[in-house]
């Protein structure tokens, strides 16, 4: 059983004008690496000496079961038995379910072996509450009951970052298009989207191009409601900045991806540049083209964060030590003399690779 961290009451205030940047990790294509993304990053910031704290919003909980070390089919119950109010769905229950109480910050969990870096554990049935948010982002405005919906959310995120003092929050996301995502991606700072070059990659980003501007419109007109404006979670306006795509789950030949990777990877690097990314400008939530370029991914790369080719076998030490690969210790490599030379290498790579990813989105975000 992991350690909970003290409660709230008990932790030291941020700093004064300090404020957290909320991230969210989104693609409603499944299968591209969300939940490896979300805590390599988590982990790599929190390494660079910032306090993260990771949200898994995603009712499978893949997350959850990586920190935790459980199979969500079989141990869930046993945790949330145990600490029934250290989860996102507790968290949200307040004003999902009309408690007579304020939505507040919960328990974490504190990640093994990285000072620094928090969980709010998922819950299965996070998912019950869609509906209910559907309705409500919908008819807010003229049923009074529902109008402290669509603000709950980024209320706890406030709270939870004040309560840790954190620096980053990170939004582990669904693949999903439902009235969770819609109101999860829009309250947030800034999100980037994992992918992997595949034709139906390109077909989601394609299909974003549309659902991203109906979401930050819906978000604007949410923002500017008198209902919402009182309700006790006021919804606030929406600020959404894109940081760029983050492209995975590829096998490199000499150290590039092999020739059909790479023509799906132009292909998803020319949607981006051509068609999402002049949508996103139209809305607002883009930065300026001199700042992508501050951090090398001007129009050349296609708005691309990171390419991250697959772990190989090193993916099985990583979940086996709930470690990323790059800050695996050779004791947990498992390997000895030319193996374990050979897995140093890839392992420098693979730092490498999420330092200058982790250091694109502190450059980044902070304009956010």
């Amino acid at each position: 059983m992991k350690k909970l961290i003290p409660k709230p009451s008990s932790l030291k205030r941020k700093k004064i004008n300090q404020r957290h940047k909320t991230i969210a990790l989104f693609n409603h294509k499944g299968g591209v690496s969300k939940t490896t993304t979300t805590f390599n990053l988590g982990w790599m910031l929190a390494e660079k000496g910032h306090r993260v704290v990771m949200i898994d919003t995603d009712p499978q909980c893949n997350l959850t079961g990586l920190v935790l070390d459980y199979d969500p089919s079989k141990d869930f119950d046993e945790f949330y038995s145990q600490h029934p109010n250290a989860n996102i769905k507790a968290a949200l229950a307040p004003a999902f379910e009309s408690q007579p109480k304020m939505v507040q910050a919960v328990e974490c969990v504190e990640v093994a072996h990285r000072d620094g870096l928090f969980l709010v554990p998922g819950h299965v049935n996070l998912s019950e509450y869609e509906v209910t948010l559907g309705i409500a982002q919908e008819l807010s405005g003229s049923i009074q009951a529902l109008k402290n919906l669509p603000g709950a959310f980024p209320y706890f995120v406030e709270k939870i970052a004040e309560a840790k003092s954190a620096d980053y929050v990170l939004i582990d996301m669904s693949p999903s298009l439902g009235a969770l995502n819609q109101n999860f991606l829009i309250t947030s700072d800034c999100f980037l989207i994992p992918t992997a070059p595949d034709y139906f990659n390109v077909m989601a980003i394609n299909s974003l191009v549309t659902i991203l501007q109906k979401w930050i419109e819906w978000g604007k007109k949410a923002a500017e409601s008198e209902a919402l404006k009182s309700a006790s979670y006021p919804f606030p306006k929406p600020n959404l900045k894109f940081l760029g795509t983050v492209i995975q789950r590829y096998r490199p030949r000499n150290g590039n991806p092999t020739i059909g990777f790479q023509t799906w990877i132009d292909q998803i690097n020319e949607t981006v540049l051509n068609q999402l990314v002049p949508a996103l400008t139209k809305h607002g939530m883009t930065f300026p083209p001199e700042t992508y370029e501050q951090v090398d991914m001007g129009n050349d790369l296609g708005y691309c964060l990171s390419s991250i080719p697959d772990f190989n076998t090193m993916i099985t030490a990583s979940q086996t030590h709930k470690t990323p690969v790059f800050a695996l210790t050779k004791e947990m490599l498992g390997h000895v003399g030319a193996v374990l030379e050979k897995d140093m290498e890839k392992q420098a790579e693979f730092r490498s690779t999420f330092e200058n990813l982790a250091d694109r989105v502190i450059a980044l975000a902070k304009y956010a």
